[in-house]
């Protein structure tokens, strides 16, 4: 390329380039940067707020998550004590009413049929 072809490109990129600045109005371009600049502190301020409440959770979370876990643990362990004291009283309903029939009236008694809720399965 000769130095005559740059000094072209050269003034053809500097005659764009006013071009483009007369498109431009330097005020509202002012205008713009003022208001990105607000909404940056803003979204600093923001990214602050949610980074201090992040840190707030993660405490709380570290706190409660032993007790937690162990309340379910107790929950659990008393469902089956739960199950295992209502398969018992099924048992001896049953083995009474073999026994002495008379001690229950018709309908009174549902051998197999346990009418709480099964808490395993998930909700609907």
């Amino acid at each position: 390329m000769g130095e005559e072809e740059r000094e072209t490109i050269r003034a053809a990129s500097e005659e764009v380039s006013r071009q483009f600045k007369t498109l431009i109005n330097g005020e509202e371009v002012e205008s713009v940067k003022q208001l990105q600049h607000l909404i940056l502190g803003r979204l600093q301020d923001s990214n602050a707020v949610l980074a201090h409440f992040n840190e707030y959770s993660e405490r709380c979370y570290a706190e409660v998550s032993g007790d937690f876990a162990g309340n379910t643990q107790l929950l659990k362990s008393i469902k089956s004590d739960l199950d295992h004291i209502f398969t018992k009283l099924r048992s001896m309903k049953a083995k009474l009413k073999a026994t002495y029939p008379d001690a229950f009236p018709d309908g009174s008694t549902t051998d197999g049929v346990d009418q709480r809720p099964d808490l395993e399965i998930p909700l609907q």
